[in-house]
This record gives C-alpha cells, sequence and structure tokens, in this order.
C-alpha cells in the first residue's frame, strides 16, 4: 500500500512510519458540525462500516482505562471489553480523560501513537477483513491497513468486543 501524500504528520502516521507498516492514509472534509465522527468517514470516503472501526476508551472496575475498536456499524460492549482485559465491568472514560491519555481530541482517537500506551482490544471482526481503516491521529483522516499489521503497531489483541447496531 502506498501513503497518500499531503497529510500533516500525527503520532499515529509517525508510528506506523516508524515499524515500517504498510498504510495508505484517506483525507476527507471534516464537517466542523458533525458529532457521529465515524459515521461521517464512512459516508465521506463511501466505506462499508463493517470496515471502519472507531476508537473508544473505556474504564474498567474504576481504575484503569483500556482501548477498545469496533466497527462504527455496531457498538461496544463494556462487559467484553472488561472480561477481555481481565476485568468485571467497564464504563466509557470522561472525554477530557480519553483526550489527556491519549494525546487526540474527541472524534480523531486514534489507537496507534498514543500518548500513554493502554491496553488496546481490537473487534474479532476486523479479521474478517484484508485491510480496515482507523483515525489516523485527526478528524478528517483515516488510515487503512491490515488488522493484524493495526494489532501489531498497537499492541493490541482481539477478542468479541462489539455488538450490533449504532452506539
Amino acid at each position: 500500500m502506498a501513503r497518500a501524500s499531503g497529510a500533516a504528520a500525527t503520532p499515529a502516521i509517525a508510528a506506523l512510519t516508524r515499524a515500517k507498516i504498510p498504510h495508505t492514509l484517506h483525507p476527507y472534509q471534516h464537517d466542523a458540525a458533525a458529532t457521529a465522527f465515524g459515521d461521517e468517514a464512512v459516508a465521506a470516503l463511501g466505506l462499508d462500516a463493517a470496515r471502519v472501526f472507531k476508537t473508544l476508551v473505556a474504564e474498567v472496575d474504576g481504575a484503569r482505562l483500556v482501548v477498545g475498536v469496533v466497527p462504527v456499524a455496531g457498538h461496544l460492549n463494556l462487559k467484553a471489553l472488561a472480561a477481555a482485559v481481565g476485568g468485571k465491568k467497564a464504563a466509557m472514560a470522561a472525554v477530557a480523560d480519553a483526550e489527556r491519555s491519549s494525546g487526540y481530541v474527541h472524534g480523531g482517537i486514534s489507537p496507534l501513537g498514543q500518548r500513554r500506551a493502554l491496553p488496546t482490544v481490537i473487534d474479532s471482526s476486523a479479521q474478517e477483513f484484508d485491510t480496515i481503516f482507523v483515525s489516523a491521529g485527526k478528524r478528517g483522516l483515516q488510515v487503512e491497513l491490515a488488522p493484524a499489521d493495526l494489532a501489531q503497531a498497537a499492541r493490541a489483541s482481539f477478542a468479541d468486543i462489539a455488538a450490533d447496531g449504532h452506539a
């Protein structure tokens, strides 16, 4: 895969470049009024929502932050995420905590190149595709890469952590 040029570097892109992981950048015009960032990427790039994954930060057992990467077409099963990292229960992290931990702005959080590496779990459905799309670290920029490469770069595991329907 060739990288698209012209996109500003982010820590996510830098991490992929350092690791020599093949990827393709897909920039699109972000609408400042948009609040459903994954849906916006799907529509702007004309992609299958099952192949575009959103990065969500949750707090497990009230004590530690973890990252769940699930399809835009579904939502995060918090109980399954907690179990995948050896916990009992999870709740969505406060936006400020997710931004502070990751170093990214809400709607542009990438599972790659985060300021503080967190345990990361990718929904198993990602393995059904040759490539998937995740945020490249800012609103209006997606990165396409192989699921196994994402797992390697994010030091992530795969588990069934998504449920059908929009979150």
